[in-house]
């Protein structure tokens, strides 16, 4: 399997592992080498509830035994994508009340923006440095990063960046502006977070103009930083939301959700502002919708900020320079890149996965499901350290 992977799967990388997976359950990916492997990843923030989660797996089960697609979104009423943005609406705050369910986090982000052209009917995006919003062309016009951008110019024109955190630069936003778009904790970058009241201050900027503030959540949602969404941390409600990865549990799901009124200016003008074939799946739709009701009910999210402190506790050492973020979205800073790919393969020779941030290779995440027990933490941790003292 190995061979075939490399033989007929496109790759995104020159040194993909090809780690041969057998089935994951919980915590654990086993491998076709019959070895279980603690997953510090959760599929890069992906799998919340860790693997094979019986009450998602059940979901999509009795969703199948129904129906699977029947119709283009936003034409017919499905109960599981109906319950899904219902339960939304009731968990975000106001003016968050209709979401447009989509396949990823990157078309979402494309969705949004937009959404943001159409309903302020201006042509100007404000962006960050060092963001990381995606990778359809719209996305990648928004992400901060040049490196990974400059061959595949030209991208979208009327975009603009600022500096994260920089009071200053919120002067560039102005009535031209459609919408700032943000990540609420910028991830790529290693899990920068906002800092002096700046979400604040940014939202103010944008109510001033009469931008909108678009927040991506794709990563930070669902219950990872010990709240439902980031921005609850913050003071701030966006204009528009962007959410996906977590969301569906293991699924491809994405969404983005405003106001009715803003949400309506897709509806005319042209009409089909935004369609999609496979949005609002039912199947997505049944995991996502148990994902989002386990993390409300089950109390998990109350848990989140004890295993920060067990993971901020065992994880020191001379080699650790700082570590970012909050809750279950962790960086380390290794100090080099190739220092951090070391750390990583040797991890995985010895049972623990982990990986590295897109932009700042030094950076090593640490995102595990948020199921994770501390006995867990204490075994993944263990492992780090003892390759960072060279065993």
């Amino acid at each position: 399997m190995k061979n075939d992977f490399f033989k007929y799967q496109a790759q995104t990388t020159p040194f993909a592992s090809g780690f041969e997976v057998d089935r994951a359950e919980g915590c654990y990916i086993y491998g076709k080498d019959s070895r279980a492997y603690l997953d510090f990843v959760a599929g890069v923030s992906a799998n919340t509830l860790g693997h094979s989660h019986p009450k998602i797996v059940q979901a999509i089960k009795d969703q199948a035994d129904r129906y699977l697609h029947v119709m283009v979104y936003g034409e017919y009423a499905q109960q599981k994508p109906v319950a899904l943005c219902e339960l939304l609406a009731k968990v975000t705050p106001e003016p968050l009340e209709v979401t447009y369910l989509v396949n990823s986090g990157a078309e979402a982000i494309d969705g949004a923006l937009k959404l943001a052209k159409r309903y302020t009917g201006r042509e100007e995006i404000i962006s960050f440095k060092d963001s990381y919003h995606g990778n359809t062309h719209g996305a990648l016009s928004v992400s901060g990063n040049e490196v990974h951008k400059r061959a595949f110019r030209p991208l979208l024109p009327g975009i603009h960046f600022i500096e994260f955190n920089q009071e200053k630069d919120l002067e560039h936003i102005t009535q031209k502006t459609a919408g700032v778009i943000v990540e609420t904790i910028q991830g790529a970058a290693g899990f920068i977070m906002p800092e002096n009241d700046f979400f604040t201050k940014l939202k103010r900027r944008c109510e001033d103009v009469g931008a909108l503030l678009i927040l991506d959540e794709i990563q930070p949602g669902f219950g990872r930083t010990g709240k439902l969404f980031a921005f609850e941390h913050f003071g701030v409600v966006p204009d528009i939301l962007v959410m996906g990865k977590g969301m569906g549990g293991g699924v491809p799901v994405g969404a983005f959700m405003a106001s009715r009124e803003v949400m309506q200016s897709l509806s005319h003008s042209p009409k089909l502002g935004h369609i999609t074939t496979f949005g609002g799946n039912p199947l997505i739709a049944a995991a996502s919708y148990t994902t989002l009701l386990e993390v409300l009910e089950s109390g998990i999210m109350g848990s989140i900020q004890a295993k920060e402190k067990c993971f901020r506790d065992l994880l020191v050492h001379p080699a650790i320079k700082k570590i970012n973020g909050m809750g279950l979205m962790l960086a380390l800073d290794l100090g080099t890149p190739e220092y951090c790919l070391q750390v990583a393969k040797r991890c995985m020779e010895k049972g623990l996965i982990v990986f590295w941030q897109l932009y700042k290779n030094n950076f090593m995440r640490i995102t595990p499901p948020l199921t994770i027990s501390e006995n867990e933490i204490e075994e993944g941790c263990k492992i780090i350290i003892d390759v960072l003292n060279g065993k």
